[in-house]
Protein backbone atom coordinates (compact mmCIF):
# COMPACT_ATOMS: atom_id res chain seq x y z
CA UNK A 1 0.00 0.00 0.00
CA UNK A 2 1.19 3.25 -0.74
CA UNK A 3 1.68 6.18 1.83
CA UNK A 4 -0.89 8.05 0.02
CA UNK A 5 -3.64 5.68 0.72
CA UNK A 6 -2.23 4.75 4.15
CA UNK A 7 -4.34 3.79 6.37
CA UNK A 8 -3.75 5.32 10.79
CA UNK A 9 -6.11 3.38 13.12
CA UNK A 10 -8.04 6.11 15.43
CA UNK A 11 -8.18 5.42 18.85
CA UNK A 12 -10.74 4.19 20.52
CA UNK A 13 -13.76 5.89 20.26
CA UNK A 14 -15.68 7.03 23.94
CA UNK A 15 -18.50 3.81 25.14
CA UNK A 16 -21.51 6.53 25.42
CA UNK A 17 -20.49 8.02 21.89
CA UNK A 18 -19.93 4.95 20.75
CA UNK A 19 -23.56 3.84 21.42
CA UNK A 20 -24.93 6.47 18.83
CA UNK A 21 -23.06 5.34 16.05
CA UNK A 22 -25.77 2.80 14.68
CA UNK A 23 -28.28 5.60 15.10
CA UNK A 24 -26.27 7.73 12.65
CA UNK A 25 -25.55 5.30 10.96
CA UNK A 26 -29.88 4.46 10.20
CA UNK A 27 -30.11 7.86 9.65
CA UNK A 28 -27.21 8.51 6.99
CA UNK A 29 -25.56 11.01 9.16
CA UNK A 30 -21.84 9.32 9.75
CA UNK A 31 -20.45 11.77 6.90
CA UNK A 32 -18.09 8.79 5.67
CA UNK A 33 -16.76 8.19 1.83
CA UNK A 34 -18.65 11.47 0.93
CA UNK A 35 -17.78 11.53 -2.49
CA UNK A 36 -18.89 15.24 -4.74
CA UNK A 37 -21.54 13.71 -6.53
CA UNK A 38 -23.51 13.14 -2.82
CA UNK A 39 -23.31 16.89 -1.66
CA UNK A 40 -26.37 17.91 -2.80
CA UNK A 41 -27.99 14.57 -0.74
CA UNK A 42 -26.26 15.50 1.97
CA UNK A 43 -27.16 18.88 1.87
CA UNK A 44 -31.03 17.72 1.40
CA UNK A 45 -30.24 15.44 4.12
CA UNK A 46 -28.31 17.75 7.20
CA UNK A 47 -30.23 21.10 6.21
CA UNK A 48 -33.35 19.58 6.46
CA UNK A 49 -33.88 20.10 10.18
CA UNK A 50 -32.56 23.77 10.71
CA UNK A 51 -33.78 25.48 14.25
CA UNK A 52 -36.87 27.40 14.25
CA UNK A 53 -38.18 30.58 15.36
CA UNK A 54 -39.66 28.80 18.26
CA UNK A 55 -36.37 27.39 18.99
CA UNK A 56 -34.21 29.74 18.88
CA UNK A 57 -36.54 32.61 20.49
CA UNK A 58 -36.92 30.52 23.68
CA UNK A 59 -40.10 31.56 25.01
CA UNK A 60 -39.40 34.87 24.15
CA UNK A 61 -36.55 35.42 26.06
CA UNK A 62 -34.11 36.10 22.65
CA UNK A 63 -35.44 38.37 20.17
CA UNK A 64 -34.75 36.83 16.15
CA UNK A 65 -33.97 39.26 13.45
CA UNK A 66 -32.82 38.30 9.81
CA UNK A 67 -31.15 40.45 7.55
CA UNK A 68 -29.39 40.67 4.50
CA UNK A 69 -25.98 42.39 4.06
CA UNK A 70 -23.65 44.01 2.30
CA UNK A 71 -21.29 40.67 0.72
CA UNK A 72 -17.96 41.93 -0.37
CA UNK A 73 -17.64 44.12 -3.53
CA UNK A 74 -19.31 43.18 -6.88
CA UNK A 75 -20.82 39.96 -4.94
CA UNK A 76 -24.55 39.06 -3.79
CA UNK A 77 -25.84 39.99 -0.47
CA UNK A 78 -24.92 37.92 2.46
CA UNK A 79 -27.78 36.14 4.73
CA UNK A 80 -27.26 37.25 8.54
CA UNK A 81 -29.46 35.81 11.38
CA UNK A 82 -29.03 38.10 14.77
CA UNK A 83 -30.12 36.77 17.82
CA UNK A 84 -30.03 39.33 20.67
CA UNK A 85 -30.97 38.88 24.67
CA UNK A 86 -34.71 40.33 25.23
CA UNK A 87 -34.92 43.41 27.55
CA UNK A 88 -31.04 43.76 27.54
CA UNK A 89 -29.55 47.09 26.83
CA UNK A 90 -26.20 47.73 25.12
CA UNK A 91 -23.87 47.85 24.27
CA UNK A 92 -23.17 43.84 24.72
CA UNK A 93 -20.28 41.65 23.43
CA UNK A 94 -20.59 40.15 20.39
CA UNK A 95 -20.56 36.81 19.03
CA UNK A 96 -20.03 36.47 15.14
CA UNK A 97 -20.56 33.25 14.03
CA UNK A 98 -18.78 31.94 10.50
CA UNK A 99 -21.83 29.18 10.08
CA UNK A 100 -20.62 26.68 7.33
CA UNK A 101 -20.23 23.38 7.28
CA UNK A 102 -17.50 21.12 5.73
CA UNK A 103 -16.66 24.13 2.90
CA UNK A 104 -20.51 22.66 1.71
CA UNK A 105 -23.04 23.33 3.92
CA UNK A 106 -24.80 26.83 4.37
CA UNK A 107 -27.50 27.88 6.64
CA UNK A 108 -27.25 30.85 9.09
CA UNK A 109 -28.82 28.48 11.51
CA UNK A 110 -26.41 25.40 10.88
CA UNK A 111 -25.27 23.40 14.23
CA UNK A 112 -26.72 26.52 16.78
CA UNK A 113 -27.84 24.62 19.68
CA UNK A 114 -28.57 25.13 23.49
CA UNK A 115 -25.61 26.12 24.35
CA UNK A 116 -25.56 29.11 21.86
CA UNK A 117 -29.08 30.07 23.45
CA UNK A 118 -27.57 29.09 26.98
CA UNK A 119 -24.65 32.16 26.32
CA UNK A 120 -27.15 34.92 24.33
CA UNK A 121 -29.75 34.40 27.37
CA UNK A 122 -27.14 33.83 30.52
CA UNK A 123 -24.04 35.42 29.58
CA UNK A 124 -25.61 38.65 27.49
CA UNK A 125 -23.97 37.91 23.80
CA UNK A 126 -25.38 39.37 20.57
CA UNK A 127 -25.27 36.20 17.95
CA UNK A 128 -24.55 37.58 14.35
CA UNK A 129 -24.08 34.69 12.07
CA UNK A 130 -23.60 35.20 8.76
CA UNK A 131 -23.60 32.39 6.29
CA UNK A 132 -20.49 32.44 3.55
CA UNK A 133 -20.81 31.39 0.42
CA UNK A 134 -19.78 27.85 -0.39
CA UNK A 135 -18.25 25.00 -2.59
CA UNK A 136 -18.13 23.56 -5.09
CA UNK A 137 -20.62 26.46 -6.56
CA UNK A 138 -18.88 29.47 -5.16
CA UNK A 139 -14.56 27.89 -4.90
CA UNK A 140 -11.72 30.05 -2.78
CA UNK A 141 -11.82 32.92 -1.76
CA UNK A 142 -15.49 33.04 -2.51
CA UNK A 143 -15.80 32.17 1.92
CA UNK A 144 -13.47 33.91 3.50
CA UNK A 145 -14.39 37.37 1.85
CA UNK A 146 -17.96 36.67 3.06
CA UNK A 147 -17.12 36.31 6.01
CA UNK A 148 -14.42 39.12 6.22
CA UNK A 149 -17.46 41.39 4.68
CA UNK A 150 -19.50 40.48 7.31
CA UNK A 151 -16.89 41.08 9.82
CA UNK A 152 -16.39 44.46 8.84
CA UNK A 153 -19.95 45.26 8.75
CA UNK A 154 -20.40 44.30 12.20
CA UNK A 155 -17.90 46.15 13.55
CA UNK A 156 -18.96 49.38 11.15
CA UNK A 157 -22.44 48.84 12.97
CA UNK A 158 -21.70 48.15 16.23
CA UNK A 159 -23.87 51.02 17.23
CA UNK A 160 -26.82 50.52 15.82
CA UNK A 161 -26.13 46.58 16.52
CA UNK A 162 -25.92 47.52 20.19
CA UNK A 163 -22.73 45.80 20.64
CA UNK A 164 -19.21 46.48 21.30
CA UNK A 165 -16.76 47.30 18.55
CA UNK A 166 -14.24 46.22 20.65
CA UNK A 167 -15.83 42.83 22.20
CA UNK A 168 -16.14 40.64 18.91
CA UNK A 169 -15.86 37.34 19.51
CA UNK A 170 -15.48 35.05 16.22
CA UNK A 171 -16.94 31.95 16.63
CA UNK A 172 -16.80 28.70 13.97
CA UNK A 173 -17.52 25.03 14.20
CA UNK A 174 -15.71 22.70 11.82
CA UNK A 175 -15.92 24.24 8.95
CA UNK A 176 -16.90 27.37 10.13
CA UNK A 177 -13.93 26.89 12.51
CA UNK A 178 -11.80 26.80 9.84
CA UNK A 179 -13.66 30.22 7.78
CA UNK A 180 -13.48 31.94 11.37
CA UNK A 181 -9.41 31.03 11.67
CA UNK A 182 -9.17 32.44 8.13
CA UNK A 183 -11.56 35.42 8.84
CA UNK A 184 -8.59 36.14 12.14
CA UNK A 185 -5.75 35.91 9.50
CA UNK A 186 -7.39 38.03 7.27
CA UNK A 187 -8.82 41.10 9.82
CA UNK A 188 -4.63 41.13 10.99
CA UNK A 189 -3.07 41.39 7.66
CA UNK A 190 -5.56 43.77 6.01
CA UNK A 191 -6.09 46.02 9.31
CA UNK A 192 -9.51 45.18 9.48
CA UNK A 193 -11.20 44.89 13.08
CA UNK A 194 -9.97 43.76 15.90
CA UNK A 195 -10.82 40.60 17.42
CA UNK A 196 -11.31 40.04 21.31
CA UNK A 197 -11.29 36.18 20.92
CA UNK A 198 -11.62 33.47 18.54
CA UNK A 199 -13.10 30.45 19.75
CA UNK A 200 -12.38 27.44 17.26
CA UNK A 201 -14.27 24.26 17.69
CA UNK A 202 -12.87 21.62 16.19
CA UNK A 203 -12.06 23.76 12.49
CA UNK A 204 -10.89 22.94 9.55
CA UNK A 205 -7.67 23.95 8.95
CA UNK A 206 -4.90 21.49 6.56
CA UNK A 207 -5.87 20.30 3.39
CA UNK A 208 -2.73 19.10 2.84
CA UNK A 209 -3.31 15.44 4.65
CA UNK A 210 0.28 14.84 5.60
CA UNK A 211 -0.87 13.87 9.41
CA UNK A 212 -1.35 10.59 11.33
CA UNK A 213 -4.91 11.85 12.11
CA UNK A 214 -5.87 12.76 8.35
CA UNK A 215 -5.92 9.31 7.63
CA UNK A 216 -8.30 8.04 9.87
CA UNK A 217 -11.31 6.41 8.34
CA UNK A 218 -14.54 4.36 9.80
CA UNK A 219 -14.82 7.75 11.74
CA UNK A 220 -17.39 10.65 11.37
CA UNK A 221 -15.93 13.06 8.87
CA UNK A 222 -13.64 10.47 7.34
CA UNK A 223 -10.15 11.04 5.61
CA UNK A 224 -12.60 10.46 2.17
CA UNK A 225 -15.39 12.90 3.27
CA UNK A 226 -12.48 15.48 4.00
CA UNK A 227 -10.87 15.17 0.25
CA UNK A 228 -14.07 16.20 -0.83
CA UNK A 229 -14.75 19.13 0.83
CA UNK A 230 -11.56 20.67 0.31
CA UNK A 231 -11.74 19.66 -3.41
CA UNK A 232 -15.03 21.33 -3.03
CA UNK A 233 -13.27 24.95 -2.64
CA UNK A 234 -9.94 24.13 -3.93
CA UNK A 235 -10.68 22.01 -6.85
CA UNK A 236 -7.32 20.22 -8.19
CA UNK A 237 -5.49 22.62 -6.09
CA UNK A 238 -5.89 20.59 -2.46
CA UNK A 239 -2.76 19.36 -0.87
CA UNK A 240 -0.72 21.42 -3.93
CA UNK A 241 2.39 24.46 -3.05
CA UNK A 242 -0.23 27.57 -3.75
CA UNK A 243 -2.60 26.99 -1.46
CA UNK A 244 -3.17 30.51 0.51
CA UNK A 245 -3.71 30.61 4.20
CA UNK A 246 -7.28 31.88 3.97
CA UNK A 247 -8.29 29.36 2.72
CA UNK A 248 -6.29 26.96 4.57
CA UNK A 249 -5.15 28.37 8.22
CA UNK A 250 -2.72 25.87 8.89
CA UNK A 251 -0.41 26.98 6.43
CA UNK A 252 -0.30 30.18 8.00
CA UNK A 253 3.55 30.82 8.92
CA UNK A 254 3.17 33.67 11.04
CA UNK A 255 0.10 33.29 13.77
CA UNK A 256 1.49 36.06 15.49
CA UNK A 257 -0.81 39.04 16.83
CA UNK A 258 -3.81 36.68 17.01
CA UNK A 259 -6.58 37.41 18.88
CA UNK A 260 -6.72 34.74 22.21
CA UNK A 261 -7.79 31.73 20.89
CA UNK A 262 -10.03 28.69 22.47
CA UNK A 263 -9.42 25.68 20.30
CA UNK A 264 -10.82 22.15 20.88
CA UNK A 265 -10.81 18.81 19.16
CA UNK A 266 -11.62 15.13 19.33
CA UNK A 267 -8.95 12.65 20.02
CA UNK A 268 -10.54 10.23 17.14
CA UNK A 269 -10.97 12.69 14.21
CA UNK A 270 -9.20 13.67 11.05
CA UNK A 271 -8.83 16.96 12.30
CA UNK A 272 -6.71 16.18 15.54
CA UNK A 273 -3.55 16.84 14.85
CA UNK A 274 -3.75 19.74 13.01
CA UNK A 275 -5.77 21.04 15.74
CA UNK A 276 -3.15 20.75 18.07
CA UNK A 277 -0.49 21.37 15.92
CA UNK A 278 -2.45 25.21 15.11
CA UNK A 279 -2.61 25.87 19.44
CA UNK A 280 1.12 24.83 20.13
CA UNK A 281 2.12 27.07 17.04
CA UNK A 282 -0.26 30.37 18.62
CA UNK A 283 1.58 29.52 22.04
CA UNK A 284 4.97 29.63 20.54
CA UNK A 285 3.19 32.95 18.76
CA UNK A 286 2.33 34.12 22.27
CA UNK A 287 -1.14 34.23 21.64
CA UNK A 288 -2.83 33.27 24.85
CA UNK A 289 -4.91 30.23 23.96
CA UNK A 290 -6.59 27.18 25.99
CA UNK A 291 -6.83 23.83 24.20
CA UNK A 292 -8.69 21.09 24.47
CA UNK A 293 -8.28 17.13 23.29
CA UNK A 294 -11.19 15.38 24.22
CA UNK A 295 -10.55 11.80 24.52
CA UNK A 296 -12.43 9.55 22.60
CA UNK A 297 -14.29 12.72 20.98
CA UNK A 298 -15.25 11.95 17.12
CA UNK A 299 -15.79 15.04 14.58
CA UNK A 300 -19.04 16.84 16.54
CA UNK A 301 -19.47 14.27 19.17
CA UNK A 302 -21.34 16.64 21.21
CA UNK A 303 -24.01 17.74 18.81
CA UNK A 304 -24.91 13.41 18.43
CA UNK A 305 -24.63 12.78 21.86
CA UNK A 306 -25.05 15.86 24.13
CA UNK A 307 -25.65 13.60 27.19
CA UNK A 308 -22.42 11.92 27.22
CA UNK A 309 -20.20 13.06 30.25
CA UNK A 310 -17.60 14.10 27.23
CA UNK A 311 -19.75 16.07 25.83
CA UNK A 312 -21.17 17.85 28.73
CA UNK A 313 -17.33 18.26 29.76
CA UNK A 314 -16.60 20.12 26.73
CA UNK A 315 -19.69 22.49 26.51
CA UNK A 316 -19.14 23.23 29.82
CA UNK A 317 -15.32 24.18 29.47
CA UNK A 318 -16.05 26.44 26.27
CA UNK A 319 -19.17 27.97 28.62
CA UNK A 320 -16.62 28.62 30.88
CA UNK A 321 -14.07 30.12 28.44
CA UNK A 322 -17.20 32.33 27.39
CA UNK A 323 -17.76 33.76 30.70
CA UNK A 324 -14.66 34.77 31.38
CA UNK A 325 -13.66 36.68 28.02
CA UNK A 326 -17.14 38.92 28.63
CA UNK A 327 -16.38 39.81 32.19
CA UNK A 328 -15.82 43.38 32.13
CA UNK A 329 -12.34 44.36 31.98
CA UNK A 330 -11.71 45.75 35.35
CA UNK A 331 -12.48 42.25 37.11
CA UNK A 332 -11.37 39.77 34.68
CA UNK A 333 -8.38 37.80 35.06
CA UNK A 334 -8.42 35.04 32.35
CA UNK A 335 -8.88 34.58 29.43
CA UNK A 336 -6.45 37.53 28.41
Amino acid sequence: MSEMMAVEPHPPIDPELEAVWPTLVEAGLTWTNVTPDQIPHMRELFLADQPTDDFLSRGGTIEVEERSIPGPEGAAELPALILRPAGRTGPLPCLYYTANGGKILRSTRLAITDLELDWIADLGVVMISVAPRVGPEDPHPAQVEDAYAGLVWTAEHAADLGIEADRIFIFGKSGGGGVAAATALMARDRSGPTLAHQILIYPMIDDRETTVSSKFEDVLWDRATNRTGWSAILGNNVGGPDVSPFAAPARATDLSGLPPTYLETGSSEVFRDEILDYGTRLAQAGVPIELHSWAGGFHGFELFAPDAEVSRAAVAARTSYLRRAVRPAKTRTAPV
